[in-house]
């Protein structure tokens, strides 16, 4: 486990692990992480994107936009904020607590933005940058590594061209609803054979679908 950064401040830290909901049942003088995880999030985009940019120099625009998004979204910071085990530090309500809000992905990912606001404003961005880079960064390389960053479609089509010389085709099957509110039935193939089926409230949502549908089967 990575240790933690120690704060001279340390009320900034009891704030990046305290809950609303605990406000209510404390007569702490607390405030809640809410306003360190709005900094939180911006200071890691900013981190995130800086490192990608630097790094994966052949990547472009909408690449580098899907890898941020894996690294900074809730599932990932979550996962992070296990593996340094804030879940036992959080200051939760019992109702929380009973609700095992201490393993909540949410809470979880929230908690890690308002650490990471808490500690540069702590520390400075120096300081906060050297954290990311140690316990968030690296999963960088593992999701370029898997092409976990790809959309379905991209990955079929990878998938497909390396066994056979030809491409899926999608196709629109069925459209339901009224036209504000479309639900779109495609299913994508290669020659006479179909490989996967997807819906969506577009077309694009559906043909992705159908291709995670396809990538499932053809990888069973």
């Amino acid at each position: 486990m990575h240790k933690l950064p120690k704060f001279k401040n340390k009320k900034l830290y009891e704030q990046s692990f305290t809950h609303r909901s605990y406000l209510n049942e404390t007569k702490e003088k607390l405030d809640s992480n809410e306003r360190l995880e709005f900094l939180g999030d911006s200071i890691l985009s900013f981190v995130v994107s800086e490192h990608l940019y630097s790094n994966y120099p052949d990547f472009d625009e909408g690449t580098l936009t899907n890898v941020r998004a894996l690294l900074v979204n809730t599932k990932t910071l979550a996962q992070v904020a296990k593996e340094l085990e804030f879940g036992k530090f959080l200051k939760l309500s019992k109702g929380e607590e009973e609700a095992k809000g201490r393993e909540n992905v949410s809470l979880l990912a929230d908690c890690f933005e308002a650490f990471v606001g808490a500690l540069f404003l702590d520390q400075g961005i120096r300081e906060t940058k050297k954290f990311i880079d140690r316990v968030l960064l690296p999963k960088a390389q593992l999701f370029v590594e898997k092409k976990t960053f790809k959309d379905p479609k991209s990955l079929l089509q990878e998938f497909i061209q390396a066994k056979k010389q030809e491409s899926p085709i999608y196709s629109v099957i069925k459209e339901e609803g009224p036209p504000h509110k479309k639900v779109f039935t495609v299913v994508v193939s290669t020659g006479a054979k179909i490989l996967g089926k997807g819906k969506g409230n577009s077309k694009q949502e559906a043909e992705k679908n159908a291709a995670s549908q396809a990538l499932y089967i053809l990888k069973s």
